[in-house]
């Protein structure tokens, strides 16, 4: 007798205030990969109600700004419960404020809902396999993703380092501040040592190392070392 290995399910919670995007969210995913199983919540207080440590979530996807909602910190709190959850922002927010309070507070992804279907699950794909995902309009400094013109109290953010674009065309040429972070990577530092020795905070950080890393063509920190040797 054949014994077959049966595919381990994945505890999915979906966060969002709209009925109807919520269950468009779940059609898609579902039609993806039939080991989802969903729960869903409408408000803070429902994800707090779910995230207290009965259910094992994989994977965490909610939208900024539902009732019960009062900053970023909140991120954190659930960050905190389920550290092996990966939490992942789905926002109608396109600020690179809102973008880096959520990585500081633990998030793995920031998905604009403006994204196609198809930049969606390919986002959700990388952050399951271990990446952070990070707009494409956040790496190469656009518009939509530029630095707020003044600090926003209690998000967590910590600094207004402004983020600069990628050079245009090719983007062959990194930015002073990513020069910065590179230097450090090739001695091996963490982003947590990289954040302290040039006054960032780690989400920042982790903003350079990805923009870095697409802009050598490389897929690891190792790499960009490398890379890093002949400039």
């Amino acid at each position: 007798m054949e014994y077959s290995a049966e595919k381990p399910t994945l505890n999915v919670l979906l966060a969002d205030d709209h009925l109807l995007f919520r269950d468009g969210l779940r059609r898609l995913l579902a039609q993806s990969d039939d080991s989802m199983v969903f729960h869903e919540a409408g408000t803070f207080d429902d994800v707090r109600r779910l995230c207290d440590g009965a259910i094992a979530f994989d994977l965490i996807l909610l939208d900024l700004g539902m009732p019960g909602w009062n900053g970023f910190s909140l991120l954190g709190e659930i960050h905190q419960r389920l550290p092996k959850a990966l939490l992942v922002v789905v926002s109608g927010s396109e600020k690179r404020s809102d973008l880096l309070a959520a990585l500081e507070n633990g998030a793995a992804g920031f998905i604009p809902k403006s994204s196609s279907a198809k930049v969606l699950m390919g986002a959700l794909q990388l952050v399951l396999a271990g990446g952070v995902y990070l707009p494409e309009q956040a790496i190469r400094g656009d518009h939509r993703m530029a630095a707020d013109s003044a600090p926003q109290s209690g998000n967590g953010a910590g600094d207004c380092d402004p983020l600069g674009p990628l050079a245009d065309g090719a983007g062959d040429q990194l930015t002073p501040r990513q020069r910065d972070v590179l230097n450090r990577l090739r001695d091996g530092k963490s982003n947590k040592q990289i954040a302290h020795e040039l006054g960032l905070t780690e989400g920042t950080v982790k903003v350079h190392v990805t923009a870095i890393l697409r802009q050598l063509g490389v897929r690891n920190r190792t790499q960009a070392a490398i890379t890093a040797n002949g400039f």
